[in-house]
């Protein structure tokens, strides 16, 4: 009775090692994907932060140079590696005779699933900021 049960268990253990070593690539694949995901988000964000205090440095009083724009673009930004830095462009103009500064930014972020090939994505992100006079 004893050896009956002890085979049965030999059994139940290797049809469970079996399918764990099945199913475990799929396990890891997903959450390699799950954890890339949420890199691009808190990515966006940071991007959009840094974006919305460019913006606000912009429109200060008295009014800001280009050098100092980007500083607060580059302070404001935050979960990117340090080769993933965009640059921030911008264009000035004027509009019903107020002027104003185009900020713009183009981020490509780098998804890493291990046997997986992602093609890239292109964001872009831009905002108009009116200077005071």
């Amino acid at each position: 009775m004893i050896l009956r049960i002890a085979r049965a268990l030999a059994r139940s253990r290797a049809g469970s090692a079996s399918e764990f070593a099945l199913t475990l690539p799929i396990w890891v694949i997903t959450i390699f994907a799950v954890i890339n995901i949420g890199r691009f988000f808190v990515a966006r964000a940071g991007i959009q932060n840094g974006l919305g205090e460019a913006a606000r440095v912009a429109t200060l009083w008295p009014r800001k140079t280009d050098d100092e724009i980007r500083a607060a673009f580059t302070t404001g930004t935050f979960g990117l590696g340090s080769n993933e830095a965009p640059a921030l462009e911008f264009a000035t103009g004027t509009a019903n005779g107020q002027a104003y500064v185009d900020l713009e930014v183009e981020y490509e972020p780098h998804f890493y699933l291990m046997f997986v090939d992602v093609s890239p994505v292109t964001l872009n992100y831009s905002r108009r900021a009116f200077r005071p006079t």
